[in-house]
């Protein structure tokens, strides 16, 4: 499987959608992002999170990584070397959960706890993918999409935020900064994509080219051969 990875308002969805329209070949899988928009006992965790984020952070985290695993190990299961996935347990720690945590979200308690859980999940439970597509975004321009698309769980996120979870991507995919070794071997496609990749079919059409020769590539060879690559 490949993971679609960027921030929040970078466009993944409509990337996924996309593509599953250009490349018949390709399985995609968005987010199950609606498991923690919606009620959970009662509550919705994504809104409790932006609207008291040290009350929730841990509870969100949690139950974020609960969901992305099933959804993991499903697909490992059912393996598809074609399949396109959005987001990614990998994601949810080094971006939102170290983000909230550096934060003082989490208590160091809690982090601890979240971090047991993570470690033993990623070695002993799923297996890394077979690559990243990172959908390079600058965070103002993120932020004016996300305004535009006016999610009701969305209303209280910030540009400073969305600053936070940026630099959060940058460390975890370009600089790879305290990322476990079987994920440091998965190589990444760096995509830009502050043009509107939507409206304007030929760079659509460049991001697709570079999709299937990074998928070609890194099907055709071995981890030792994988590099990052940058368009």
């Amino acid at each position: 499987m490949y993971i679609v990875e960027g921030n929040i308002g970078a466009g993944k969805s409509t990337f996924l959608k996309l593509i599953s329209e250009k490349l018949s070949y390709v399985n995609v899988a968005l987010e199950p992002v609606n498991n923690w928009q919606s009620h959970v006992h009662g509550q919705s965790l994504l809104a409790n999170f932006y609207q008291e984020p040290k009350r929730w952070a841990f509870s969100m985290e949690v139950f974020a990584m609960i969901c992305r695993v099933k959804e993991h190990i499903k697909d490992q299961k059912n393996y598809d070397p074609h399949r396109i996935i959005e987001r990614s347990i990998y994601s949810g720690h080094y971006c939102f959960s170290q983000n909230g945590y550096e934060n003082g979200f989490m208590t160091p308690i809690e982090w601890g706890l979240y971090n047991e859980w993570f470690n033993f999940l990623i070695t002993g439970k799923c297996q890394p993918p077979l690559g990243f597509i990172y959908l390079q975004t600058d965070p103002e321009l993120a932020y004016k999409r996300l305004k535009k698309r006016n999610r009701l769980a969305e209303k209280k996120i910030s540009l400073h935020y969305l600053k936070q979870i940026h630099e959060q991507h940058e460390s975890f995919l370009l600089q790879q900064k305290n990322v476990a070794p079987e994920v440091k071997e998965v190589p990444v496609l760096v995509l830009d994509c502050n043009q509107d990749f939507e409206e304007n079919s030929h760079i659509f059409d460049q991001h697709i080219a570079k999709i299937t020769e990074f998928i070609t590539q890194t099907q055709n060879s071995t981890p030792q051969d994988q590099i990052q690559t940058s368009w």
